[in-house]
């Protein structure tokens, strides 16, 4: 990368390493958060299943830069890697490749004694964690995020599963890893494009229900993008603020809804451009919480100046808060509203949200009215002014 709080609950600090529990009865594991992790992936892994066979999903970008050392790191710990390389990007989240990938983890004879690793981004460890929860009915999976957006949301929580032409994550499982190691030096390697799209992941748990972690990024972001201990303290309190709601709804019947904060709108406007490179999933989440503070505001929910101070932060960072800042075409406001209906929180028709009564006090607003958010579609895409 060329670019330049409270601490996390529930955490086991040491000078270098960062350790918390998802607590989920039989199937809590561990988080931890370091440099140098990949390296140790072979230890701490045997140390879960000894000598078992480990099918590497990963993707070609990944795989040059870190799959080499991991199965060293596997090999060495006496274990049996089989590396299956996927083309980066949304894409991959398909019906063809997630055949691909079943296919040649069965052709690696992985059973159910044995595991999948998820080596790579967000795209990687929801595919591979879908394939996991598929093979054989149920086979267990590490996951290995390289990626800022990984390290601090989709790698936690066991949400796994493919787009479809309906939209994004309509089809899979919750499947709870065994153990998750985030590299904090595997983020170093990352362009600063895909840094900034996971940094909008960090600043959800902020807007989410911690006021004070927003304050301390707004101070501290540059610290974040530079490294050290920093970045390890965000993503350290990212992941326990999405660990101890996870412990509490495993399977999003209740408040874990929260942390799908900005993805009602960034997920409608992610499928309008094509899930292609236009628009990243994090980007997509920073235009999506921005709106939903805009939208708020003008439902009288929240003051103009909380929304405006949330739009000033993610454009500080070189985030899109806008509709406009996306290149080229997408659908008109009904494409919109059709997309928002396919949303996975949309019950029987009723249209939900997550809405903000201030910074850290969003809410799942049922029942939204839909003229509502059209008329709000409308002038964001006129480019209209907003509190």
């Amino acid at each position: 990368m060329t670019e330049a709080a409270a601490k996390p609950p529930a955490a086991t600090l040491t000078s270098d390493v960062t350790q918390l529990r998802v607590g989920l009865g039989e199937r809590s594991y561990d988080i931890v958060i370091g440099p140098g992790l990949l390296e140790e992936a072979g230890a701490r892994i045997a140390a879960l299943r000894a000598g078992a066979r480990v099918g590497i999903v990963t993707d070609r970008n990944v795989a040059e830069r870190h799959l080499g050392p991991v199965e060293a790191s596997l090999r060495q710990a006496g274990l049996s890697p089989t590396a299956i390389v996927i083309e980066p990007g949304e894409k991959s989240k398909s019906f063809h490749v997630f055949e691909q990938v079943v296919d040649e983890l069965l052709a690696a004879r992985i059973e159910r004694r044995d595991l999948v690793l998820a080596l790579g981004g967000g795209v990687v460890g929801d595919l591979a964690g879908f394939a996991a929860a598929a093979l054989r009915r149920g086979v267990d999976f590490v996951q290995a995020p390289t990626s800022l957006l990984a390290q601090v949301d989709s790698s936690v929580g066991g949400k796994t599963g493919i787009n479809s032409r309906h939209g994004k994550n309509l089809v899979g499982a919750f499947h709870q890893p065994i153990l998750v190691l985030a590299d904090s030096l595997a983020l170093d390697t990352l362009p600063l494009r895909e840094f900034r799209a996971g940094y909008a992941e960090v600043a959800k748990y902020g807007l989410i229900d911690n006021a004070p972690f927003f304050g301390w990024l707004e101070r501290r972001w540059q610290d974040v993008f530079g490294g050290g201990p920093a970045r390890i303290e965000a993503i350290a309190t990212s992941c326990a603020s999405k660990a101890a709601v996870v412990a509490r709804d495993e399977k999003e019947t209740g408040d874990r809804a929260l942390l799908n904060l900005g993805h009602t709108f960034g997920h409608a406007l992610e499928a309008g451009a094509g899930f292609s490179q236009r628009l990243l999933h994090g980007e997509a989440v920073a235009i999506g919480m921005a709106q939903a503070f805009r939208f708020s505001a003008r439902q009288g929910l929240c003051a103009a100046a909380d929304a405006e101070r949330v739009t000033a932060h993610l454009r500080t960072v070189g985030l899109p808060t806008r509709i406009a800042d996306i290149p080229g075409e997408l659908p008109d406001t009904d494409g919109l509203m059709e997309l928002i209906a396919q949303d996975k929180k949309v019950s029987r028709g009723a249209l939900t949200f997550l809405l903000a009564r201030g910074i850290g006090e969003s809410f799942i607003a049922r029942d939204v009215e839909p003229a509502a958010v059209r008329t709000f579609l409308d002038s964001e895409r006129a480019g209209a002014p907003h509190p």
